[in-house]
């Protein structure tokens, strides 16, 4: 697997992580991309976010809640809850480690 490749399957599952983290299991596009690169390192544009967070939404990992042109607001979904405790794989979403 190519590292581009493996970083966006890694982005994937950080994205979710970050969403059970928060109290609502909600966050914004910004919020998140934020979180992304401070907290894990991951260096991802504000429009490759958003892709993914839509990637995600069609995956049933995440909801839609709202958005505008700037930003997207997402909820967890309880197929992304299944993907981080590992209970279903999702092909595109890293594996998470025991």
């Amino acid at each position: 697997m190519s590292f581009p490749n493996w970083l966006i399957e890694e982005a994937r599952l950080v994205l979710l992580r970050i969403l059970n983290e928060m109290s609502s299991y909600r966050a914004n596009s910004s919020t998140l991309q934020d979180q992304l690169d401070k907290a894990w390192g991951i260096s991802l544009s504000r429009d490759q976010v958003k892709t993914e967070l839509y990637w995600l939404k069609d995956q049933g990992c995440v909801e839609i809640v709202a958005e505008n042109a700037n930003v997207i607001i997402v909820k967890l979904a309880t197929r992304g809850q299944d993907v981080i405790e590992n209970r279903t794989r999702v092909h595109g979403i890293k594996r998470p480690s025991a």
